[in-house]
């Protein structure tokens, strides 16, 4: 698959390139495929649109690239045949087969205007048969103008085109005829309207002159005419995005800002709305490319940010059916055995085999751990070696938990985290309920296993700075401060040594 990008654009017209040109100007990897098949292709002049008045639809899109270009974004034909998620990024997938990652797509594949069959219509779709008022009506103004009214809005669009001209033929066979209410109101004005259907419509070359019904023939110069709307958005189908029939048709659902119901899909311009022009689309291309940035703005610093304990210690037990061995720490075993039994807190449990075994040595032993998978396995393992009267296990953030009741022993085997965790402020806050004669026993990696290559630059406790940043006061003293080895066996089952840095601290009597 084609290296992914930041944000791949379907489609590059007006609403698809004002959409590259902020991606661009916000530095963003973007990329646009398109057909060459813009909505307006048919016509030789775009109007109402500020600085570009009478251009040629073909010469804007033209400029448009270039200024795009200028900012980085590439450009590539193609027209996309599929889009899947991978994750929360996408991919897509065009008719020649080839796949394009992408942390976010733009839809501005606009819409096929569906006209009726009617003979002479589409040879001269953009010409003198029309769909917009706002873009053709001047150049039509005070001539003879008719309408192919098709669907129930056509009526709003009859009252519209009567501002351009006085001479209006409304042809009304599409839509079955109108009501006497609608009728008087159309015909205070001048408006003349024609049931009967059109059969053809004719006139030398592209230009228009008259309309054909089955009962007679009406001199025009220009008919407005729109038919349904096909937007191009069927690529989507397998992301299942949101739609809603409304007058003009089923659509995508969008917000105000183009976003559908998918996160991270926009749609934009004419494949949502049909009637947006050519400065309607360029707004909203441009107001979505910042949204797209500020999207991706939000998910670089997710990334960034570290990820919560609870979440990558759920995760981690949740990945396997069991972590630990269940058995406790061999070094942990030497350093407590013969100590008299008493009430002990483990910090970072896991699966419970070191609180399993104080507690099978007459120890009422809690543990505690983030992870409520960790805990459950730590009291189906208490259940079963029938010790839940002396083994307790709790699920709570460390760095929240306050002890409860007085300690003799708090113990922490390799009490390291990957993720944040303030150490020192949690065995500090354990060290107050430590009571006299009490001890804190920590056990740490002293260095890494011999077969973990990767982790030969890991940071590994000093263990003079371990008790130096405890800082407990005058009435703690050292009783082990040492590295010690101990046998275990690598992921093959093969004999390795493995060291540990010990250090048990005792509350003075």
């Amino acid at each position: 698959m084609e290296n992914t990008w930041d944000v791949i654009v379907v489609g590059g017209g007006s609403a698809g390139l004002s959409t590259a040109l902020m991606l661009g100007r916000s530095r963003r990897r973007a990329l646009v495929l398109d057909e060459g098949m813009p909505r307006n292709r048919f016509a030789d002049h775009m109007h109402g649109v500020l600085g570009h008045e009478g251009k040629d639809p073909a010469q804007l899109l033209r400029e448009g690239r270039e200024e795009v270009a200028a900012y980085g974004v590439e450009f590539a034909e193609a027209r996309v045949e599929r889009v899947d998620r991978d994750g929360r990024d996408f991919v897509l997938t065009d008719t020649e087969g080839k796949r394009r990652g992408a942390r976010a797509v733009v839809v501005a594949t606009g819409l096929t205007d569906v006209l009726p069959e009617i003979p002479g219509l589409a040879e001269r779709w953009g010409t003198s048969v029309l769909h917009c008022p706002y873009c053709h009506g001047w150049e039509f103004g005070d001539r003879r103008l008719g309408l192919l009214a098709t669907a129930p809005h056509d009526i709003m669009r009859a009252e519209l085109l009567r501002q351009w001209s006085e001479d209006l033929t409304v042809f009304t066979s599409g839509i079955g005829g109108v009501d006497p209410v609608t009728q008087a109101r159309l015909e205070s004005r001048g408006v003349r309207l024609v049931p009967e259907p059109v059969v053809g419509v004719d006139g030398p070359g592209q230009d228009l002159t008259e309309v054909r019904t089955e009962k007679g023939v009406y001199p025009i110069d220009a008919l407005f005419a729109g038919g349904a709307f096909r937007p191009h958005d069927d690529f989507l189908e397998s992301l299942g995005p949101e739609r809603a029939d409304g007058p003009m048709g089923n659509f995508l659902s969008v917000d105000e800002f183009g976003a559908t119901s998918v996160p991270g899909l926009w749609a934009i311009g004419n494949v949502v709305n049909p009637a947006l022009t050519v400065p309607g689309t360029m707004g909203a291309g441009s107001t979505t490319g910042g949204m797209v940035n500020m999207y991706l703005v939000g998910q670089d610093f997710d990334d960034a940010a570290p990820e919560p304990a609870k979440d990558f210690w759920e995760s981690r037990y949740r990945s396997q059916d069991r972590i630990w061995s269940g058995n406790a720490n061999a070094t942990l075993v030497d350093l407590l055995d013969g100590i008299e039994p008493g009430r002990a807190v483990d910090l970072g449990c896991g699966e419970g085999g070191d609180v399993l075994w104080l507690a099978a040595r007459g120890w009422k032993a809690t543990g505690i751990d983030i992870s409520e998978t960790a805990v459950d396995r730590a009291r189906g393992a208490a259940r079963d070696a029938q010790l839940e009267d002396r083994a307790a296990f709790v699920a709570e953030d460390l760095e929240q938990w306050t002890p409860s009741e007085d300690l003799d022993l708090v113990t922490g085997s390799f009490f390291q985290s990957p993720v944040a965790l303030d150490r020192v402020a949690v065995l500090r806050r354990a060290s107050r309920a430590v009571v006299r004669g009490g001890r804190i026993c920590l056990l740490s990696h002293a260095a890494p296993p011999p077969w973990a290559e990767h982790h030969h630059d890991a940071d590994f406790p000093d263990l003079g700075e371990e008790v130096r940043a405890l800082d407990l006061g005058p009435e703690w003293e050292t009783e082990v401060q040492e590295v010690r080895k101990r046998e275990a066996a690598d992921p093959e089952g093969n004999p390795a040594v493995l060291e540990d840095a010990v250090v048990v601290l005792r509350k003075k009597a």
